[in-house]
């Protein structure tokens, strides 16, 4: 069953913190290289310096291919495209606030590139297909069809160490705006 990707559903299940992200702020970013829908490696050590947002998901999907058939009640799984969307309409202010602003999700490459291109994002997302960022940070995962999907959340990254997290996250097409008011609250203060 296909499903219009940019729409919410009205019942969509509110995820529960379970505490999954409880251990990430204050630590340092491991350095790695990363895919980037770019077509090149994206190195984390860039992190090292300014302020950065990371936002994971679990998966966009593709017009005309099937959803994992639980998809739309597990919670915190649908929604990576609206979310992404959202982040585009946020990127510019972002921007100007110092962010640099970087997806992320365990979706390979060629299919990160297709959705950026489709939707038009002006942000790089990474591909963590092998999984490297999320063993070295122990960012919460999910199982769905004995595929493993990162839970949804978002780091904030200044001089390579995590700030602030947003987890877990909902409405995941209402989180880009957050995102966004927090960092503006966050640059206001630092003046």
């Amino acid at each position: 069953m296909t499903t219009n990707l940019t729409e919410l559903p009205f019942d969509l299940p509110r995820p529960l913190d379970d505490g999954g992200a409880d251990h990430l702020v204050s630590l340092p970013v491991p350095i790695m290289d990363l895919p980037s829908t770019s077509g090149k490696l994206v190195s984390t050590s860039q992190f090292k310096k300014g302020l950065h947002i990371l936002f994971c998901y679990p998966m966009t999907g593709k017009p005309g291919v099937d959803l994992p058939s639980s998809w739309n009640i597990i919670p915190g799984a649908r929604g990576c495209t609206p979310e992404c969307l959202k982040f585009a309409i946020q990127y510019g202010e972002l921007s100007k606030l110092g962010f640099s602003l970087f997806g992320v999700s365990t979706q390979g490459q060629e299919y990160q590139k297709e959705m950026t291109a489709r939707l038009g994002l002006p942000f790089e997302v990474l591909s963590d297909e092998k999984m490297l960022l999320t063993r070295a940070l122990r960012l919460s995962t999910m199982e769905v069809e004995g595929r493993i999907f990162l839970k949804r959340l978002t780091l904030v990254i200044k001089d390579g160490v995590i700030i602030k997290m947003f987890y877990p996250v909902f409405p995941p097409d209402k989180h880009p705006e957050e995102v966004a008011y927090w960092a503006k609250c966050f640059v206001n203060r630092q003046k």
